[in-house]
């Protein structure tokens, strides 16, 4: 498979997801992003703007195994990773597997759960596997999560701890959509009673196994010269210096950032990746990797704004 081979794919899936999701363009081009780079997605946004439909769509068009957790505070560890149970019948212990034995797991209102059954995600977001009463259990090497939160309500909310901020490659903030996709949605989902599936929405697979597997094979071959490599590096220790922050992107970040910025490049049918990638993906790929100075929360900074400011400053190589 080409990189032109990958941008066709990738517009298949969309124009499947555009079916079931109107707007959210940029969340949809994340997700794909998220896909081929092997990264998982935090969504972020108010109630009813198709977060969980979002990640419905995207496993349906890819033809994933689907799983979802409902996160609530008095969800267990065990009930994300399963549990070794007593059969009495054979007097062995037999692996009764949880629902983090899929291939795209929606992580639903994540910050809703304590922090001990948060890091229960930990190792199969960074390594892929699980281990249960010391024995490591691999799951799929396509295992993504969409994670959502809802940034309104704030009882009964514990936030993600830095270092599963971290495992993120993506945080998208979602918008309320404009008028007319609102307007949009209304007519088109309006009319239905219940709550349609993808499925009901007309959402078909469009990819398999092997062209998953075909274009992240792509994606490792895309170029990433010295000089755009650089960039990456002074983006991400540009926020380490600033005096709006008190901790800064990590090694990791930079890592991924530069590995997002080829799949970008791949999905735009480049072999190569340019500064435009890097910038395009710097805002969502780093914003939940830093951490406000007291002076710059005094002032009533954003870490948007101050990312902002720093991507304008950081010289592009030309």
């Amino acid at each position: 498979m080409n990189v032109a081979e990958v941008k066709a794919l990738a517009e298949r899936i969309g124009a499947e997801i555009g079916k079931a999701v109107i707007g959210q363009e940029q969340a949809v081009d994340l997700l794909l992003t998220a896909l081929f780079a092997g990264g998982h997605v935090l969504l972020e946004g108010p109630p009813g703007t198709a977060k969980t439909l979002l990640a419905q769509a995207f496993a349906a068009s890819l033809g994933l195994d689907y799983g979802r957790i409902q996160f609530t505070p008095d969800l267990m560890p065990g009930d994300i990773i399963g549990a070794n149970l007593f059969n009495f019948q054979t007097s062995t212990f037999t692996l009764t597997r949880g629902p983090v034995f899929c291939e795209l797991l929606l992580a639903d209102e994540i910050n809703r759960t304590p922090p001990k059954t948060q890091a229960a995600l930990l190792e199969a977001m960074q390594e892929r596997r699980i281990t249960i009463d010391g024995q490591s259990h691999p799951l799929s090497p396509r295992f993504t999560v969409v994670a959502t939160q809802n940034p309104i309500e704030q009882q009964g909310t514990y936030p993600l701890p830095e270092a599963q901020l971290d495992r993120f490659l993506f945080k998208h903030v979602l918008d309320y959509p404009s008028e007319a996709d609102e307007l949009a949605i209304v007519v088109g989902h309006g009319m239905r009673s219940g709550m349609p599936t993808p499925a009901d929405l007309g959402v078909q697979t469009v990819a398999d196994k092997a062209s998953l597997e075909a274009a992240v094979a792509t994606v490792a071959e895309v170029r990433l010269t010295d000089e755009v490599a650089g960039y990456v590096v002074d983006l991400v220790r540009a926020t380490r210096v600033s005096a709006d922050t008190e901790t800064g992107a990590s090694p990791r970040a930079g890592a991924m950032l530069a590995l997002a910025a080829r799949a970008h490049a791949a999905l735009d049918g480049r072999d190569y990746v340019i500064p435009d990638d890097v910038k395009t993906l710097a805002l969502p790929a780093l914003r939940h990797r830093l951490v406000l100075s007291p002076a710059a929360e005094i002032e009533g900074r954003k870490v948007d704004q101050v990312l902002a400011s720093l991507i304008d400053q950081v010289a592009a190589p030309r």
